[in-house]
């Protein structure tokens, strides 16, 4: 699931707030399990990125590892390895000597290998190369064909043209919209705002500040302009 919205919409908070890292009303629930009766039991089953490792730079990965494994009960020591065959990483080195696009490799290799059923990535090909995020969306698609699922958080909308399969749209720190990309981009086609994530998103963007103008001046609350939820994200909502 791709999760979209202007910067400063509420992304990030959003995901701190489902991993309890800030405070929220309101209930999260992973795999069934209520996050704050269950919360290390469910940490066990996720990963989480936000951009690159930069903990440690001068340490060398070999020695984060011995030390991140301890962590977690799953923890695959062959899993690992594979991976970082896979990724092309080289646990010899520290982070300070990785790019960017090989630190969220890296993270992406620590998540997989305690065996981490969801991964959630804040913003993970930002300041990235086009073709490094190349070889990161397919690195995701790879993933996910390994039977774990992705929360993606992006102001990259091309990235999820390619790998997303749903979006969540926000704005203002609401959800305006939750369903397949399919669904999204179809009534962004009907309303006039656009074929692609990018260009329905600035349209509806531009329409809601337009709106709120107009609402301004007249003093009335202002109204959003975007895709609606479809019955699909209506469910997601109240799940």
């Amino acid at each position: 699931m791709g999760l979209i919205g202007r910067n400063g919409a509420g992304k990030t908070t959003t995901i701190k707030a489902i991993l309890n890292l800030i405070h929220a009303t309101g209930s999260v629930r992973y795999f069934g399990l209520d996050l704050h009766e269950h919360e290390t039991a469910i940490k066990q089953r996720i990963g989480y990125a936000a951009g690159a490792i930069d903990w440690y730079r001068k340490r060398r990965i070999r020695d984060l590892v011995a030390v991140t494994r301890r962590f977690y009960d799953a923890w695959d020591d062959a899993a690992y390895t594979r991976y970082m065959g896979l990724f092309e990483l080289d646990d010899a080195k520290t982070p300070a000597e990785l790019s960017q696009g090989m630190k969220v490799k890296l993270n992406l290799a620590l998540a997989l290998s305690h065996g981490a059923r969801l991964l959630i990535l804040d913003e993970p090909t930002s300041g990235i190369d086009p073709v490094s995020r190349d070889e990161m969306l397919e690195i995701f698609r790879f993933v996910a064909g390994e039977g774990a699922a992705i929360l993606y958080s992006t102001h990259i909308t091309s990235d999820l043209e390619k790998c997303a399969d749903s979006i969540t749209y926000i704005r203002e720190g609401r959800q305006v919209f939750s369903g397949t990309k399919e669904a999204f981009l179809a009534d962004g086609v009907a309303k006039g705002l656009g074929e692609t994530l990018e260009d329905i998103m600035i349209a509806a963007e531009r329409q809601a500040r337009h709106a709120r103008f107009d609402a301004s001046a007249a003093g009335m609350p202002d109204a959003d302009a975007a895709p609606s939820a479809s019955a699909e994200g209506k469910e997601a909502r109240n799940a």
